[in-house]
């Protein structure tokens, strides 16, 4: 069982793509796994023969990650001795012949979905076509129709509470960063105004070209990488007590999405145009609000940046995401009345944008981290620093 997040400590094995017996080649799926916030497909390393032992986890127990869910075998070489026995599950684990667990290892998907079922276990016709239109293996709920029987209500209820299972892990991992890091948050602001003109030219190049055009988060994205190849210290994180500096630039950008918060990252954004970054990142948004978004596309992040602006929000305080040590928040862009020649008594009105960075004190000093607040400012007013690189 893989990790799909920094944090995860256990996942649902969906459903096998393969059988017990299959010949696999590297790079095949053979496996549908699912965490709090995302399905994912699991790919083979090696070819060879895919083999589930009899006491494999059935689909729809949570298991720990590393735990065992089958081999993959070379030419002639025997079957391991069975090595989960006693795993602990808040679901039984059917343990079959190695025919019956090849089988039943078909979870309820839009294509099986009442296909297969536990020994004794009973579904409604309506129940499982339910649970095939939301993705929902019905074989891991509670009945509570007559004799056990899983009814509609039970298929709901399932789907109802997935959001609070990711505001439980949300609320750990917020939880964690506030009581291990020492948060410290410095705020400014910007005139965006040449910055609004530039989106505005790069929306109209995108209609004309069919393309996604940038949005402001991907802007940020964009000029926030170029502020931290200058100021290297807020792209690092601690690990034990030693501060690691990385040398790749990884974004995450923070998605509201129907199963809770999650922070996709953008890799390697320096070496990436804007127009790129804004087909990736509307790829990425997409994913995530689906519930599809791959694993590797939720870790590995040095830095994140969280924009509220949409909601009409003008400053607030962002929360470290861990293992980074910094993370930057943006409000909206709005009209505001300023000073723009203080001796001349002259004010004008221009597009304002707050600018919120809270900061890990164990890894970044106070100065250093405001010169780098300081450059992103800098960069937010002049983008044809960065626009086109």
């Amino acid at each position: 069982m893989p990790r799909l997040g920094w944090s995860t400590e256990e996942s649902v094995l969906i459903e096998w793509l393969k059988k017990d017996g299959d010949a696999v080649r590297a790079g095949d799926v053979v496996c549908v796994i699912e965490s709090d916030k995302a399905q994912v497909e699991v790919e083979t390393f090696d070819a060879g023969t895919l083999r589930i032992p009899v006491d494999s986890p059935a689909p729809g127990v949570k298991v720990p990650v590393g735990t065992l869910l089958g081999y993959v075998l070379a030419p002639g070489e025997p079957m391991p001795a069975p090595a989960l026995r006693g795993l602990p599950s808040p679901h039984p684990v059917v343990a079959t012949t190695p025919a019956v667990a090849a089988r039943n290892a078909v979870l309820a998907s839009p294509a099986t979905a009442g296909v297969g079922h536990r020994s004794g276990l009973a579904a409604s016709p309506r129940a499982r076509r339910v649970a095939a239109e939301l993705r929902v293996d019905w074989t891991a709920l509670r009945g509570s129709g007559r004799t056990g029987r899983i009814v509609e209500r039970d298929v709901r209820a399932a789907v109802a509470d997935r959001p609070a299972s990711v505001r439980r892990l949300v609320a750990e991992r917020m939880h964690a960063s506030a009581r291990t890091t020492a948060p410290v948050t410095l705020t400014t602001e910007a005139d965006a105004s040449e910055l609004v003109l530039l989106r505005a030219v790069l929306q109209a190049e995108a209609r004309s070209a069919g393309t996604a055009a940038p949005s402001y988060t991907d802007c940020f994205v964009k000029l926030t990488a170029a502020a931290l190849a200058e100021h290297p210290g807020l792209n690092a994180s601690l690990d034990g007590e030693r501060v690691v500096q990385h040398r790749g630039v990884h974004i995450a950008v923070a998605v509201d999405t129907p199963r809770g918060l999650l922070a996709c990252v953008l890799r390697d954004v320096p070496a990436k145009s804007l127009r790129t970054l804004a087909v990736e990142s509307a790829e990425l948004v997409a994913a995530a609000r689906a519930g599809t978004v791959s694993p590797d596309a939720l870790r590995g992040a040095t830095f994140t940046v969280s924009n509220l602006g949409a909601y009409e929000i003008d400053a607030f305080t962002p929360i470290i995401n861990l293992p980074e040590c910094a993370v930057l928040g943006m409000g909206r862009i709005a009209a505001r009345a300023v000073v723009v020649d203080e001796a001349a008594g002259l004010i004008a009105s221009r597009k304002m944008v707050a600018l919120s960075l809270t900061f890990d004190h164990r890894v970044v000093d106070g100065a250093p981290a405001a010169r780098f607040l300081q450059r992103v400012k800098q960069l937010v007013e002049r983008p044809a620093l960065w626009a086109s690189r």
